[in-house]
């Protein structure tokens, strides 16, 4: 098993939210299979460097159809010197049924370059259609206290786990945040795959701590299996947990 098949994202529509490595297992998937698609919902910062080429247009459909280099960025407008603006998730639902790419993968909210996160009232902006959803956090927060260094909205995670602000994060706390309604699997509909990934796997201690929080959503809810992984090397899987 390779990484796109632990992660459930070698088609469709493949959402990724959470924190502690978003954006670079998007342009990791992406660029391992043949007719990748990365965009976003949300702001998304400029990633040309990421992908073969990115449209900026309106017509993200017609540029689908029309392109050939591989993986594709695609955006409607850059929105600053250092971001793109995201397109709405009925956009995104119709670029995944254009049949013109093998995968799309979504940047379906925003954390800041922090290690966890739960939502605020308006996230994530996942699409009806998405077909898998990948909540992230990295393993490298266990450890760490609950403030906004080394957590976005640190306040949310405090409301889903019953921690207090300051309080040190745990593994059990991570597990909590990546299982629940009101964090990782936020908005999430029936029909998508969900696969929890923790990142930042990066040694065997910080394995240790990824294994404890994977047996910890396994305890909470049903899902198929929770990936290792360190999404920044050429060989990022660790290990798949189920």
């Amino acid at each position: 098993m390779d990484i796109v098949e632990a992660l459930a994202a070698e088609s469709g529509m493949v959402c990724v939210v959470g924190a502690g490595g978003k954006k670079t297992t998007l342009y990791s998937l992406a660029n391992r299979v043949p007719r990748g698609v990365v965009t976003a919902t949300v702001r998304i910062p400029i990633f040309d460097d990421q992908v073969a080429h990115v449209a900026v247009t309106d017509a993200p459909v017609e540029a689908l159809r029309t392109n050939e280099s591989w993986p594709l960025g695609l955006v409607p407008e850059q929105e600053r010197d250092d971001r793109y603006r995201g397109y709405d998730p009925a956009l995104v639902t119709a670029i995944r049924a254009s049949g013109h790419a093998d995968a799309v993968f979504v940047k379906a909210d925003g954390a800041r370059t922090r290690w966890l996160k739960a939502p605020n009232e308006h996230e994530p902006q996942i699409p009806s259609m998405a077909d898998t959803v990948i909540p992230i956090a990295s393993a490298k927060v266990v450890g760490k206290p609950l403030t906004d260094e080394h957590v976005h909205r640190p306040e949310r995670v405090a409301d889903v786990t019953g921690l207090e602000l300051g309080d040190t994060i745990d593994a059990e706390d991570v597990a909590e945040v990546l299982a629940s309604r009101d964090g990782g699997r936020k908005g999430i509909l029936a029909r998508a795959t969900v696969i929890p990934l923790i990142n930042m796997v990066d040694d065997a201690e910080l394995e240790a701590v990824g294994r404890e929080i994977a047996e910890g959503i396994h305890e909470r809810v049903n899902v198929p299996r929770v990936v290792l992984a360190r999404m920044n090397t050429d060989d990022p899987l660790v290990d798949v947990v189920k």
